[in-house]
């Protein structure tokens, strides 16, 4: 959750439209900037609002098109802005603290899974923070949604099944191209449709559980046809040499069925 740091810095009139145009979107920086509405600018009153994904927030006015977003489509300039008729207003400054276990749930996916890579469309200099406080040796930045699409589509086409994980907007395409997705619960809507998996809890932990889980289930699906290949190995030639009655059959049934479950209930087992 970036926090807006350089408030002061900031005419008061451009931040209240900036707040405006923020709290209609559920980017993480525009919620941060949405939390100054009402800080003493001069409200603006916009006839519409349309929010852009990969650019930012657009609104209209009787006389302007203000912009909130990636700098170059906002107005001039770099970062994160809010821009009238392309004009750019100000520039916004963030501090973005981690969740509290990414590091760890970083380190347990690298060991267990394979490469982590970071794909962003923020700017160079807050990729490159975070990449070195997580750990992730690679990480692009200023992606565009289709950007990331195109690098999940490079890592398939080299023999990968890319495990993409997104909150955003601008992630849902990149959800939908993954081999397996997964998202939180306070991810905007369209990425948790696009999502196989939304996580309830903000621990990033349950990445990695999740894929435990998975393996587990896979090892016991795969013990699970065995048994049953092997009852039935036994079974069938005995049955049809005519040694089964009727209650040997039902009993010799329940007992294979009852086998199969017992196995499969030890997927619960797993830590939680």
């Amino acid at each position: 959750q970036p926090r807006l740091v350089n408030t002061h810095e900031i005419d008061p009139d451009a931040l209240e439209a900036a707040a405006e145009l923020g709290a209609h979107s559920r980017h993480p920086q525009s919620q941060a900037i949405a939390a100054f509405g009402g800080a003493g600018g001069k409200p603006i009153k916009f006839t519409s609002i349309t929010e852009y994904p990969g650019q930012g927030v657009e609104g209209h006015t009787a006389g302007a098109v203000w912009r909130l977003g990636r700098g170059g489509w906002a107005g001039e300039g770099e970062g994160t802005l809010i821009g009238r008729d392309g004009v750019s207003l100000a520039t916004f400054s963030f501090e973005d603290k981690p969740r509290a276990d990414a590091r760890e749930a970083v380190s347990i996916l690298k060991r267990e899974v394979g490469p982590v890579v970071m794909l962003s469309g923020d700017n160079e200099a807050s990729c490159r923070t975070v990449a070195r406080e997580l750990d992730i040796d690679v990480y692009a930045s200023g992606l565009m949604p289709a950007d990331k699409v195109a690098r999940i589509e490079e890592a398939t086409s080299q023999g990968r099944k890319v495990l993409m994980v997104g909150d955003g907007l601008n992630d849902a395409p990149a959800l939908g191209a993954a081999y397996v997705s997964m998202a939180p619960a306070t991810a905007a809507d369209v990425g948790r449709n696009a999502a196989d998996f939304v996580f309830l809890h903000e621990s990033l932990k349950a990445v990695p559980v999740a894929v435990e889980v998975a393996r587990r289930a896979g090892r016991l699906i795969r013990q699970n046809v065995a048994i049953a290949i092997v009852y039935n190995i036994f079974a069938v030639p005995i049955a049809i040499l005519g040694y089964v009655t009727p209650l040997i059959a039902a009993v010799a049934m329940s007992t294979s069925s009852i086998l199969v479950i017992a196995n499969a209930l030890r997927l619960g087992k797993a830590g939680r």
